[in-house]
């Protein structure tokens, strides 16, 4: 009998057991406590971080941007546990309408090298310091918030290779764009560009993306919301209020060289700034904005090829050979596959 009273204590007991036996091992990445960031380089903080240890998004303000705004950070798993170790770190630059805290490709959060920091870059900001800086939209010094402020600011709060070698910049859409203008114009920053099907040509010779540029300056946005990176979120109220179309570049209408502007930020034309920098480039053609793309994508390895300069080149078309859910079309299921593709490349590339 006295053996039987103890029965339901020793059955506790090995349930217990048991239990803790066949729990999932706790995710050593939430586990880690998000570092603590400072203030500094024209960037202010506004109230708490949120997220988990190694995937948190920042809420700052710059009086270079009109905000506030979302950064997004990405550390890889044992950035903690390896507090003598550096990494090298890839901006990621996201589509339009898009935020920064919408980005959850998976490929970014597996990495185990590389650091990960996307930016916010507004509904239209197109990556570049407008050229009219008086518009009721306020400031809009794209370029000089993550060059000249976002950059020194995760390379002084975060265990960085705060140099060229360390560093690469991607982005979809009107973040492809802002990748290969970026690398042009501070090739000293960057020694890795991806374009995932990006607005990389606004040249002449590709006159409906520049007017897709407009558009969202403008909020004409007609069909553009149908297809475009943010779909699921983007309204007839996505990129108001508008503002004039020259607010960006200037006059986007090529003549007696009113559009200097728009062919001065034009990636296809100025490749030759990227000598010394790895190029990489996907894009597919199964709707209607990513045929256009393709274009795009063509004319900058076109250029590329003419001076004899090295890339990578992905068109995956209908996607039908391109990941799980790819179909070739303007979206993440497409992208996804493409950042697979390009982490595994990178990382290769940065421990070179």
């Amino acid at each position: 009998m006295r053996s039987l009273s103890r029965a339901p204590a020793r059955l506790a007991a090995a349930v217990a057991t048991a239990l803790a036996v066949l729990a999932p091992p706790a995710a050593h990445a939430d586990e880690q406590a998000q570092p603590v960031l400072a203030d500094g380089f024209g960037l202010t903080q506004v109230g708490s971080a949120t997220g988990t240890g190694t995937d948190f998004v920042l809420t700052v303000t710059t009086a270079q941007v009109a905000g506030p705004h979302h950064l997004k950070i990405i550390l890889p798993a044992g950035y903690d546990s390896h507090p003598a170790k550096r990494y090298p770190v890839l901006y990621f630059l996201h589509g339009s309408p898009d935020d920064p805290a919408a980005q959850g490709y998976p490929a970014l959060t597996a990495s185990s090298s590389v650091i990960t920091v996307i930016p916010d870059g507004g509904h239209r900001g197109w990556y570049a310091n407008w050229r009219d800086p008086n518009t009721v939209l306020g400031a809009q010094n794209w370029e000089n918030f993550h060059l000249d402020q976002v950059i020194p600011f995760i390379d002084a709060n975060l265990r960085t290779i705060a140099a060229k070698k360390g560093r690469a910049v991607a982005g979809v859409s009107m973040g492809g764009f802002g990748a290969l203008h970026y690398a042009e114009d501070r090739p000293d920053l960057f020694s890795q560009v991806a374009s995932l099907s990006g607005d990389i040509d606004l040249s002449v010779d590709s006159m409906d993306l520049r007017m897709v540029a407009v558009a969202t300056v403008t909020n004409a946005v007609g069909a553009i919301c149908a297809s475009a990176s943010g779909a699921d979120n983007c309204t007839q109220d996505s990129y108001a209020p508008g503002v004039d179309s020259d607010a960006l570049f200037g006059s986007p209408y090529p003549v007696f060289d009113a559009d200097r502007l728009w062919n001065a930020a034009d990636p296809s034309t100025h490749v030759d700034k990227l000598a010394g920098v790895g190029v990489s480039i996907y894009v597919g053609n199964n709707d209607a904005l990513e045929f256009w793309l393709e274009g795009a994508a063509k004319h900058v390895k076109d250029h590329l090829d003419a001076l004899r300069m090295p890339y990578y080149y992905v068109d995956y078309g209908n996607g039908a050979t391109w990941g799980t859910n790819c179909n070739g079309g303007h979206n993440g299921y497409c992208w996804e596959q493409d950042l697979v593709d390009y982490l595994s490349r990178l990382e290769k590339a940065f421990a070179a």
